[in-house]
């Protein structure tokens, strides 16, 4: 059943008054190939998402918010440098067991710099930006780690895709039984009861719902290694491990609240690109892999009660990387000095400032890691999208998306001038992209 959204856009909001002289904690909720159209709060009728709906009522839910790209690795890199991964060469995802690529392992991360300004640091979940010990979690800042380094894995038996065995507790492997996003979240869980009189960051990670597709019921499914029933399932499937995602929550929002750790917690729950097969994108055009809307617009909620405001919708234009300079203000740090790319959103946010314009880009490419069927490029910039395939012979889209979300309508022929402005700007960051990874 196609998921239909209605939204009410608000440019803004009266300011709440707040101090916020604590460092607050902070959690960032990430799953994993979720689709814009799979939740309540976003008009999805046949997957029920109670505790991620409340979520929304009690917070900001936004409809412009983009993942940093099509893909998972190249979104965490961004999110952990809080600069285009373009600038790290981190193009396309890390391949089963690929050794000597990801993050530097010489670099600082988000988590080395909330770590530094007193945030002990937690990481339940999937990393998927590095296989060499230097690239592991607990190298790149990371006080703690429980999860799966790889893209995927088995949820009950823990390997990945080509059959290694996967799930971590810090820097060695662990015998665990259960379901992974159920681990995940006992994990969580426990790292938030663990430091209760300290600010944390932590960074729930899920492997959910990415293939494959195994739910919370289905044990005794056969899923092998090397084998096409990796990825196969159901709408039936995706639904149980979405629905198993908002159970863990609801139950990570609870175990908060128990502990009176509601009001001084930032609780951000998004996607890292969009979501294909059994998903559902609408009303968005494409899925994961391109630089369609339905590829890198994703679901984003926020919460953090008396500071931001409750049950509202931002048209904000946001990516993931605008966190990560969002968290690091509110851990009172300055701009990273290797540089930032995204925006501190809390004055817009929280009524402060003004909705702003955003230029925004992606890319998609074939390099020695991955073969891509249609690389693409594409740049949002204010209400305009330019979406170029860069094949031989590849087709170019403009879209008005304050009037065609869907991008349904290609009114480059209507505006050749605008068009070729957009071209100009996407050359120039390419350019700034390829002089910047080659430092």
């Amino acid at each position: 059943m196609a998921c239909l959204a209605v939204f009410v856009i608000l440019s803004g909001w009266p300011a709440i008054s707040r101090g916020a002289e604590e460092k607050p904690n902070i959690l960032f909720i990430l799953a994993d190939d979720l689709g814009y159209g799979d939740l309540g709060c976003y008009g999805c009728e046949d997957i029920r998402t109670p505790h991620l709906d409340r979520l929304a009522a009690e917070g900001v839910m936004f409809t412009d918010y983009y993942a940093n790209g099509p893909v998972c690795s190249p979104t965490r890199a961004a999110f952990m440098t809080g600069r285009y991964q373009q600038r790290l060469g981190m193009e396309n995802a890390i391949k089963y067991q690929e050794h000597g690529r990801g993050l530097p392992e010489d670099g600082l991360t988000l988590a080395d710099a909330l770590h530094s300004a007193g945030y002990v640091t937690g990481l339940s979940g999937k990393w998927h930006l590095g296989y060499d010990h230097e690239r592991k979690p607990r190298q790149q800042g990371f006080d703690h780690f429980f999860g799966l380094l790889s893209g995927n894995h088995h949820y009950f038996e823990h390997m990945d895709r080509i059959g290694v065995y996967d799930l971590w507790l810090e820097n060695d492997t662990v015998e665990r039984d259960g379901y992974t996003t159920d681990l995940l979240t006992e994990d969580a869980i426990s790292f938030i009861e663990a430091h209760q009189k300290e600010p944390f960051f932590l960074y729930l990670s899920h492997a959910a719902p990415h293939f494959p597709w195994i739910g919370p019921d289905d044990r005794d499914m056969v899923v092998k290694p090397k084998d096409k029933s990796w990825q196969t399932g159901s709408r039936e499937t995706y639904i149980a491990m979405v629905e198993r995602v908002d159970q863990s929550t609801g139950e990570v929002l609870a175990k908060l609240k128990e502990l009176g750790m509601e009001e001084n917690t930032l609780v951000i729950f998004s996607s890292d690109n969009g979501g294909h097969t059994w998903s559902s994108n609408a009303p968005l055009r494409g899925d994961k892999g391109t630089t369609w809307e339905g590829g890198i617009r994703v679901p984003c909620i926020a919460k953090w009660p008396g500071v931001l405001p409750a049950g509202e919708t931002t048209s904000q234009v946001t990516i993931t990387m605008d966190w990560t300079a969002t968290f690091r203000r509110l851990a009172g740090l300055p701009e990273d000095p290797a540089g930032e790319d995204g925006i501190d959103l809390m004055p817009i946010l929280t009524g402060k400032a003004p909705v702003q314009d955003r230029t925004l880009f992606w890319r998609r490419i074939t390099d020695e890691n991955r073969k891509v069927d249609e690389p693409s490029r594409a740049v949002r910039d204010g209400k305009w999208k330019l979406n170029e395939f860069t094949q031989e012979g590849g087709e170019r889209y403009l879209f008005d998306l304050s009037q065609d979300m869907s991008e349904t309508t290609n009114v480059i022929a209507e505006h050749p001038e605008v068009a070729k402005a957009l071209s100009a700007k996407l050359d120039a960051w390419e350019k700034e992209m390829a002089a910047s990874a080659a430092e």
